[in-house]
């Protein structure tokens, strides 16, 4: 259900292109690993992958399941609620492992948060957690990786902004892209395997930023948090 609302929403809020590698494949039991840098790029996320047939089980914030309504969407379509920084956010993973071996695509994102910025520009991708790479190794799941660029001008900075750019966005029309890459397997210790699922988002984010023709800021290197 939240992919096909995607669908039919964000082409509303701006100009969604989707572009592929020609390796990229979003294989069953595969681990999409995506850039977060605004709201709604989650709905960019899903409208495009639904573009490429895919409907994936999301793991998301634990206070998604907390909105009445979206709660029972949730957990029919079967996404994972990340309870970060408790007893129970290892469950998440165990039930993303859990829908891999049943052949479903997970989609995750890496950096595990949205960056602290009020600028409606594009960054490089912030340090990943190592959820990812734990999933990734523990399973065998090839990781996509995906970048997207522009969902910042859609909505972004204050409350009050983010508000105001949803609403202004259909007359607006910004431009969205989404860039699927070539399937990378995660191999060696947990920070070794971070990083290169990271290199990898970074890598598919500058296409999408480029074709987007949105300018960039490299902040530098980062490296993996836990």
């Amino acid at each position: 259900m939240l992919s096909t609302v995607a669908r039919t929403v964000v082409p509303a809020l701006g100009r969604l292109r989707v572009t592929s590698d020609p390796g990229a494949d979003l294989a069953p039991g595969s681990i999409v690993a995506a850039n977060h840098t605004s709201l709604v790029d989650p709905g960019v996320v899903l409208a495009a992958l639904h573009r490429l047939d895919t409907r994936p089980v999301v793991l998301a914030t634990a206070g998604l399941w907390r909105i009445p309504g979206l709660r029972q969407a949730l957990v029919r379509d079967g996404h994972v609620p990340v309870h970060r920084g408790t007893e129970r956010a290892a469950a998440s993973l165990e039930a993303a492992a859990a829908a891999l071996a049943a052949g479903r695509v997970v989609l995750i994102y890496g950096e595990g948060g949205l960056p602290r910025r009020a600028d409606s520009g594009e960054a490089e991708p912030g340090p990943f957690r190592s959820g990812l790479a734990r999933l990734a190794l523990a399973t065998g799941a090839p990781v996509v990786p995906l970048g997207q660029a522009g969902s910042r001008r859609i909505s972004s900075g204050s409350t009050a902004k983010q508000v105001a750019g949803f609403v202004t966005a259909p007359l607006r029309r910004p431009g969205v892209h989404v860039h699927v890459g070539e399937p990378v397997r995660l191999s060696g210790d947990v920070v070794t395997a971070t990083a290169r699922a990271r290199r990898a988002v970074v890598a598919a984010w500058r296409i999408a930023a480029d074709r987007a023709g949105h300018p960039v800021h490299s902040p530098g290197d980062f490296t993996a948090t836990a």
